[in-house]
């Protein structure tokens, strides 16, 4: 029970960090402006086609809104991925926003180094145990 509790508590606190990141202004415009460039595009697009009467560019844009809105499209992570580049480029002195990214980059990049070692580590187990 009480690793349900300390679970639930390190995912508050994560989720806090997180929401405090994504409601950063900083960022939401870097996102927003990421948003145009992944998406924007096609909605101005949409909507000048219908309003005109010009069948090729509705036609191209709702082909790629159709594409986006399926779960498996990459457009999200993307989005994110430019949104966080250009906070990079646009805001290198803060520090609050890009030390929590580099913070998160350093503590996935651990866990993946670690996870490697165990089964480095396994796979020479199951080899001796072979010889």
């Amino acid at each position: 029970m009480q690793k349900r509790v300390v679970w639930w508590r390190r995912l508050g606190a994560w989720l806090r960090r997180l929401i405090a990141l994504l409601l950063n202004p900083r960022f939401l415009l870097c996102f927003g402006i990421a948003w145009l460039i992944t998406n924007g595009w096609a909605y101005a697009l949409l909507g000048i086609g219908v309003w005109n009467e010009i069948g090729w560019m509705s036609a191209v844009a709702g082909g790629y809104l159709a594409f986006i809105w399926l779960p498996i499209a990459p457009e999200k992570l993307l989005t994110t991925a430019i949104a966080i580049l250009l906070l990079r480029r646009f805001f290198p002195n803060d520090e609050k926003t890009l030390g929590v990214l580099r913070e998160w980059h350093r503590a996935a990049r651990a866990k993946l180094r670690k996870r490697k070692q165990q089964q480095n580590d396994s796979s020479q187990k199951n080899e001796e145990k072979d010889s």
